[in-house]
């Protein structure tokens, strides 16, 4: 299917994961495709994937800075005469699994910077195209961390939180003019920003654990919320907006009980 003719897409986090496989999925449909990332090298890599490399532009930018998100959407506007599709996928895990009497402020607040204000600053600027545009879909990934306890450290799992809930203010905020905002929200996926888990898991001996408490008994890849995140973006999902799918495996479906994840 080739649901994305003619549109553009800017999607964030693009340098791996499932930024990276969001960027395929969009470009194989045929999308102009805007990408971002700190990481330039990990950009360039995405870029060599995608099918027509005429069809792409991209930006290494550190999204937590506004004025670096505002150039970037005015500078893919400039480019492209129009934006169709936001996926604010970039964030971090930060490492902290700490509990909450052992909190490193500073964690938290960069992990808040990039999660939380990065998906507002690109939403801010790319949303006034769109409602003058009187169209666009904006697709927040959040995370079954955002959801319930015992996905993620408490930084992150604030942070996402924090997404699913900016994805229905935002939608209420934009539908008059036609703008959609959705979110998904991942399972276990293995990308480079969960390769501790991974790796942990692998170095006890555990592989075989890894998403077994999914009612799929499996961890999931990043194809498969590339797929979720293309089909909330599309005209198959005109009448959604203001949802947090969850892409799990059914692992929010289930009760998970403490010390029951690996």
């Amino acid at each position: 299917m080739m649901r994305f003719d003619n549109k553009v897409a800017i999607v964030t986090g693009a340098a791996s994961g499932i930024g990276r496989a969001t960027a395929r999925r969009l470009a194989a449909e045929g999308a102009f495709v805007a990408l971002a990332d700190r990481n330039e090298d990990g950009l360039a890599e995405t870029v060599a994937t995608l099918p027509d490399q005429s069809r792409v532009w991209y930006r290494a930018l550190d999204i937590s800075r506004e004025e670096e998100v505002e150039k970037c959407v005015a500078d893919v506007f400039a480019k492209c005469g129009r934006i169709d599709v936001l996926c604010n996928n970039a964030g971090i895990a930060g490492g902290d699994y700490s509990k909450i009497t052992e909190t490193d402020t500073e964690v938290w607040q960069r992990i808040l910077a990039v999660n939380i204000m990065g998906a507002v600053h690109f939403t801010k600027y790319a949303a006034r195209i769109m409602c003058d545009q009187h169209s666009g879909a904006i697709v927040n990934t959040a995370s079954v961390a955002g959801v319930r306890s015992g996905a993620g450290g408490n930084a992150y799992s604030a942070s996402k939180a924090a997404v699913i809930n900016l994805t229905m203010t935002s939608a209420c905020d934009l539908g008059e003019w036609n703008v959609r905002v959705n979110a998904v929200c991942p399972g276990l996926i293995e990308t480079g920003m969960t390769a501790p888990v991974f790796e942990r898991a692998r170095a006890a001996h555990k592989e075989d654990k890894l998403g077994s408490r999914c009612e799929l008994r499996r961890y999931g890849r990043p194809e498969e919320i590339a797929a979720a995140i293309a089909f909330l973006a599309s005209d198959d999902a005109s009448y959604v907006t203001g949802q947090a799918l969850p892409v799990d495996g059914g692992n929010t479906a289930s009760l998970n009980l403490p010390g029951m994840k690996v």
